[in-house]
């Protein structure tokens, strides 16, 4: 083939394309390559099979058959609308962001009258939100283009759809109630009806607090059929709908997929956005360490393909990571970049993330004033904001912030408007985190729910939020003079913490524990504390082996041996697998360590837990 004449492929070209009439995407691209000269009826063929594709989840075959649809119009409309859908949906999902400013000053020029006024107002919007543009003028570029093309009423146009889930993050990103109308004015307006994931989207993402039991219903369902969904791009929406509603972790394979494709040559800002929610995911399940390794993939590739806006849900988590870490000064440098990024492009929800960031960098460092002002402007006490999804990610710091500064009224009445939405239907994790928060706020309220929620089989799931409850409830139940249910709950907490790495936390129920008349454990400390068997795996640990090993040696599993060294931790003052050598040592020549003594701290960023 490469020895052959251009003539001699095109006509290879043509023979294949007789060949293939009942292949449509293969006809039409050997059609397509066999054309030298503009001809429409090959490039309208092609742009067919482009949308086709896009449907079914090719979005890089799809962007690739349109700009090749764009160089085969005959000049005018049709090039210009072509190259306007070629521009959007590789801004979209390919990574060109770059070339989009190109390709639609291509596309004005083959037509200064364009009609395609969704393609062009869908790709300027996406560009303005990643450059210098703010929220408020894309939200009227879209809505302008709707309003004014008449099939915008038509739910098969896929640039419709397109320019609809645009404007939904617009709406999201611009973080106010006041955006969101017109956007379910124009999915309602949809015939003959509109595509339910975008229904669930707009409603499960921009106020999950008021989200019915039926749209719940209908968001699980979506979630269920992510196992043979092919679209990346429905994918990654569904699990966007999900992600406030603590349902991540059931579309963890579908979003592996969607990163292994990226990898692949696929869907980049897909890609961006799977590793981001895995990371959000791994971070409120404990994995943190995976959490950071997904979110740092993430951020290379928006540097790499300008995807400014993208960054911050990635950087979102990672100073989440860093603030219970203890890493306070990274953390609110994040939040300062936010603000700073925010503020001129109105994007409210940046703000929103920038004080989540300093409300638990704040509750870290036990300054629970600054940390209750930042809660609070993500919505105020008494009431959940409507479209203000973030409220439900701040609500815990906003009731503990609340109770230590004296603001029992507010801790209250915030409570009650989470009762009135109904917040502890929507996932286990929310009822936790009411259940407590109901518990603190009432001296004498009934506390067997929340006592049964705590003991509930699968709550370890979100092993951060529980010991932030059980530590806050723990403390409540210490200042009631309830010490041996406080004791238990404390070290639990303390006892969680470690073992994530969040050590100011796991200081601070140690010093709750001392404050009941206990230490870590409430136990004993040192080798002294430790059974014949947890010494036996402290030391064939300390010399290097591993969890396997030892199981293998003591006829053991390695959860068994994992579970014991979890317990050996605290008791002998350490946060790291590394520091065993030294801290055996410590203990066997001071006989018990005392509670300031000689254990070896590991630094927060470099804590791990016991190998499994």
């Amino acid at each position: 083939m490469e020895l052959s004449t251009s003539e001699q492929r095109r006509r290879a070209h043509a023979e294949l394309a007789a060949r293939l009439a009942d292949h449509p995407e293969r006809h039409a691209w050997h059609l397509a390559e066999a054309t030298e000269e503009p001809d429409e009826k090959v490039a309208a063929l092609l742009k067919e099979v482009a949308i086709a594709n896009l449907r079914r989840g090719d979005s890089v075959g799809a962007v690739t058959q349109l700009l090749r649809a764009a160089q085969l119009s005959p000049p005018g409309r049709g090039r210009s609308g072509r190259l306007a859908e070629a521009a959007y949906l590789g801004s979209l999902v390919t990574g060109d962001l770059r070339e989009a400013p190109r390709l639609l000053e291509q596309a004005r020029l083959a037509d200064p009258a364009p009609t395609d006024v969704l393609s062009m107002a869908g790709a300027r919007a996406f560009h303005l939100l990643h450059g210098d543009g703010d929220v408020d003028t894309a939200h009227r570029l879209l809505i302008t283009a709707l309003q004014s093309q008449e099939g915008a009423r038509d739910a098969g146009d896929i640039v419709v759809i397109e320019v609809l889930y645009t404007l939904l993050m617009v709406c999201f990103f611009g973080g106010r109630a006041d955006l969101w109308p017109p956007l379910h004015d124009a999915v309602d307006r949809l015939r003959p009806r509109p595509p339910e994931l975008l229904v669930v989207l707009s409603h499960a993402f921009g106020d999950p607090a008021r989200l019915t039991p039926h749209l719940l219903a209908r968001t699980d369902a979506a979630v269920a059929r992510l196992g043979d969904e092919v679209s990346s791009a429905r994918i990654i929406r569904t699990g966007i709908a999900v992600a406030y509603l603590d349902r991540l972790s059931q579309c963890r394979e579908a979003l592996q997929r969607v990163i292994w494709h990226g990898r692949e040559g696929g869907a980049v800002s897909s890609a961006i956005e799977a590793l981001f929610l895995l990371g959000q995911d791994a971070f409120h399940t404990g994995r943190w360490q995976e959490a950071q390794r997904l979110i740092d993939e993430g951020l290379q590739l928006c540097q790499d393909h300008g995807y400014d806006l993208l960054t911050w849900p990635g950087r979102l988590t990672a100073a989440l990571l860093a603030a219970a870490r203890g890493d306070v000064a990274k953390a609110v440098g994040t939040a300062r970049d936010m603000d700073a990024w925010a503020a001129p492009r109105r994007a409210g929800i940046i703000g929103a993330y920038a004080c989540h960031i300093r409300s638990l960098a704040a509750i870290c460092q036990g300054d629970f004033e600054t940390a209750f002002h930042n809660a609070a402007a993500v919505s105020p006490p008494g009431t959940l904001a409507p479209y203000a999804p973030h409220a439900l990610w701040v609500f815990h710091d906003l009731i503990e912030a609340a109770v230590h500064t004296g603001r029992s009224a507010e801790a209250a009445a915030h409570v009650a408007a989470a009762r009135d939405c109904q917040l502890e239907r929507l996932s286990p994790r929310l009822r936790l985190v009411v259940l407590a928060a109901a518990a603190i706020t009432a001296p004498q309220a009934d506390t067997a729910d929340l006592e049964q929620a705590i003991a509930e089989s699968g709550n370890d799931r979100w092993p951060f939020d529980l010991a932030r409850v059980q530590l806050t409830y723990g403390a409540h139940l210490r200042r009631a003079k309830r010490t041996t249910e406080a004791r238990r709950h404390l070290a639990n907490a303390s006892q969680t913490f470690y073992r994530l790495g969040a050590v100011p936390w796991a200081e601070r129920a140690d010093r709750e524990l001392r404050a009941t008349g206990i230490s870590h454990a409430g136990t004993a400390t040192g080798l002294a504390s430790l059974t014949p068997q947890q010494r036996q795996i402290a030391q064939l640990a300390a010399a290097g082996h591993t969890n396997k090993e030892i199981a293998a040696r003591l006829f053991l599993s390695p959860r068994t041996v994992s579970t014991h060294l979890y317990q050996v931790f605290p008791k002998l003052g350490i946060t790291s697998r590394a520091a065993l050598r030294d801290a055996l040592a410590d203990t066997a020549d001071a006989g018990t360590q005392n509670e300031s003594g000689s254990a070896h701290r590991a630094d927060p960023g470099q804590i791990r837990p016991p190998h499994h």
